[in-house]
């Protein structure tokens, strides 16, 4: 049996307007491309028939890969989320001990990591190091430069 996928809502319901656009834009726009091609003649030598056959192909592996994360998924219910220590779904302000710089991350599903916007997946070196912990810890996280000694200093929902 395939792995369960844990999202949010919002992630959730990206992920099937994701499927819904390929379904019903991108497939009749291929099918079209498929069709102008086979009326050009001869298919063995055809560069566009076998172009769009290409992409209709690739387009059909998005579409399965999409349909088995949603089939796979399970939504995360944040209401039943507390702050006493670091989990899914948790804010958590930290402090580098070695600059003494303030961040704040998410933690989200995988699917959901934006580190722009300070989301960071939970199998993330920071997150795993962050998780189980509570307010006033100080840990060191191993991520690919080093070892980072981090304070947590806030955590929320």
């Amino acid at each position: 049996m395939a792995d369960i996928l844990y999202v949010t809502e919002e992630g959730l319901q990206k992920l099937k307007e994701e499927l819904d656009k390929l379904r019903i834009d991108e497939r009749p726009m291929i099918a079209r491309l498929i069709s102008d091609a086979r009326d050009k003649g001869d298919l063995t030598e055809n560069a566009e028939y076998s172009a769009a056959k290409e992409e209709q192909g690739m387009l059909e592996m998005k579409i399965a890969r999409l349909e088995d994360i949603i089939s796979r998924s399970r939504l995360i219910d944040g209401s039943k989320i507390d702050s006493k220590t670091v989990r899914i779904l948790n804010k958590v302000r930290i402090r580098n001990k070695q600059t003494n710089k303030e961040m704040e991350y998410q933690l989200v599903p995988e699917s959901e990591a934006d580190f722009k916007l300070g989301k960071i997946a939970v199998s993330s070196p920071i997150a795993q190091g962050l998780m189980g912990r509570t307010v006033g810890e100080i840990i060191k996280i191993k991520v690919p430069s080093g070892i980072i000694p981090i304070e947590i200093i806030s955590i929320s929902v």
